[in-house]
């Protein structure tokens, strides 16, 4: 039986100057799994995975800036590039209290994904096949 730790939460986070719209699911004592959504979509995407993980990983999807319902600042204020993003999500990381994490990505979320992995290696779970 699913607990309530499956449902899907969602809430705003402050991250580097903006407002950043995260689904969350799962209890924070399991393995965190941070998901980054592609081009043109948004943590949508991953709506209907969530719930069947969330019984064994804590599971985060954060819109990235301008995607969904996160902050979409003009360009001449944010620079739309996947240093700048991941240097965002470094902020919104720490403000989660994620010390270890797994990436899961879709196509423009690899570029985001990159750059937080090579800051963070020792932070970012690895898959063993």
């Amino acid at each position: 039986m699913p607990t309530s730790a499956c449902k899907t939460r969602h809430r705003m986070v402050p991250s580097g100057g903006l407002n950043l719209f995260v689904r969350e699911a799962g209890e924070r004592t399991q393995p965190a799994v941070l998901l980054l959504h592609g081009q043109p979509t948004s943590s949508h995407t991953f709506r209907n995975l969530m719930p069947l993980l969330a019984e064994t990983a804590y599971l985060v999807a954060p819109d990235m800036p301008g995607f969904g319902f996160s902050d979409a600042p003009a360009m001449d204020r944010y620079e739309y590039s996947f240093e700048n993003i991941a240097n965002t999500f470094d902020v919104l990381i720490d403000v989660l209290g994620l010390e270890r994490m797994f990436l899961y990505v879709h196509d423009y979320g690899a570029g985001v994904a990159y750059q937080l992995a090579t800051r963070r290696p020792e932070q970012i779970g690895r898959a063993h096949v």
